[in-house]
């Protein structure tokens, strides 16, 4: 057991389990939080009485944590990433996730959000690490309300300090591509587990199921091969590499930076995809083509989702965002004499996720969301993603949250 040190501005924070304490209980959240950790793994969650600045805070430990992912226990925006303190919380993460609710993640190694950004539930913030005022690797934990630490609830019900428990952080990602050759784009869940997986919708029989990747990984899907069919692959935000599965293959592309967010497409219209990055640091697209070239495209902001697409079918994939907020698309694309335009479409509610595909097989790539209170895939199809006169079709598929 590590002793504690002296009590110093926040006193320190121990790197193994400690003691249990019997805290009084409080009313479940309004925000269903599940543990900082991908799918699958075990903690244990420990406090003691000098715990700072609560003994409601949670310190986890598990065996050879340090540079162990660390992930959001629900979706919200990102209000503090702090990557170069060496005292007290060191390097930490605040997440709002609305009605006056909030998580911090203190101690951390590497810190792979920016302020402002908004993250998904599961979506990993940062890695293990021991800075600031702590005496070995681990994660202090504190779930908040108008900026007092709570007891802390998982799952839909509370925490017992001092236990071990299995994270069920376990979510489904929604996605949509052209998977067997044929108009219209199928519909797609990346489930996040400890093997990860690829659900593919048959209407009529049992999804198709690829394994791959991590929990922590993010999907992307793209024509590798220029075959006409989309393959899977993920990028770890943790090394910012893309492994792209082929066939029994795989390639591994090393591109961006740590915490960027995927984005796939064929940029040249030349029938093979390539990836690249949305840097929410710099609100700004990477897209790397097939000889190494990188070009940028700055669109929309920090807290902005990115989406990909043909939105006037000439071949080339564009670029675009999503306002989860206001559940507002922004799509930017290059007209033939090579005028730059946006336009905005508001599709879905607030709290969606996005998710872009040809609905219905004209080449042209249109928007849609997935509500993750219902798993329910909502497309606008129209004969252009701006298009005035649009139909909706919704399908219940994947895991509710």
């Amino acid at each position: 057991m590590r002793l504690p040190l002296l009590s110093t501005l926040l006193a320190p924070c121990l790197g193994a389990a400690v003691v249990a304490l019997a805290l009084p209980a409080h009313a479940a959240p309004s925000t269903d939080y599940e543990m900082p950790f991908p799918c699958g793994q075990d903690w244990t969650g420990t406090t003691r009485g000098n715990h700072s600045p609560s003994t409601k805070s949670i310190d986890w430990n598990r065996a050879d944590d340090a540079g162990d992912p660390v992930a959001a226990s629900a979706p919200g925006t990102v209000t503090t990433a702090n990557a170069t303190s060496t005292s007290g919380y060191g390097h930490y993460v605040v997440i709002d996730h609305g009605a006056g609710e909030s998580t911090l993640y203190a101690h951390l190694d590497a810190v792979t959000v920016v302020v402002g950004q908004r993250v998904d539930q599961a979506a990993q913030i940062g890695t293990v690490g021991s800075t600031g005022n702590s005496s070995g690797a681990h994660v202090h934990y504190e779930q908040r309300l108008s900026g007092s630490v709570q007891s802390a609830w998982f799952a839909g019900a509370p925490f017992a300090y001092g236990s071990t428990q299995r994270s069920t952080n376990c979510v489904d990602v929604p996605l949509a591509a052209n998977m067997i050759g044929k108009a219209p784009a199928e519909l797609v869940v990346y489930r996040r587990e400890s093997r990860s997986q690829f659900q593919v919708l048959r209407p009529g029989r049992t999804p198709k199921v690829r394994r791959f990747g991590t929990a922590t990984d993010e999907p992307v899907l793209g024509d590798w091969d220029g075959n006409g069919v989309a393959n899977i692959g993920v990028f770890s935000p943790g090394t910012a590499t893309f492994a792209l599965k082929v066939g029994s293959g795989r390639t591994r592309v090393a591109f961006g930076a740590s915490g960027d967010q995927p984005v796939a497409g064929d940029w040249d219209g030349d029938g093979l995809w390539e990836v690249g990055v949305r840097r929410p640091a710099e609100a700004t697209f990477h897209l790397r083509a097939a000889d190494g070239s990188v070009s940028s495209v700055p669109l929309g902001d920090a807290s902005d989702l990115p989406v990909a697409g043909d939105w006037d079918g000439d071949g080339r994939t564009d670029v675009g965002v999503f306002d989860q907020s206001t559940a507002t698309f922004t799509l930017r694309r290059v007209d033939a004499e090579g005028l730059v335009w946006t336009a905005e479409v508001q599709f879905g509610e607030p709290g969606d996720l996005p998710v872009t595909g040809d609905w219905d097989g004209n080449l042209v790539t249109d928007v849609g969301v997935w509500d993750p209170a219902t798993a329910t895939f909502s497309e606008r199809q129209a004969l252009r993603p701006t298009a005035a006169r649009s139909t909706t079709q919704s399908t219940v598929f994947g895991r509710p949250r």
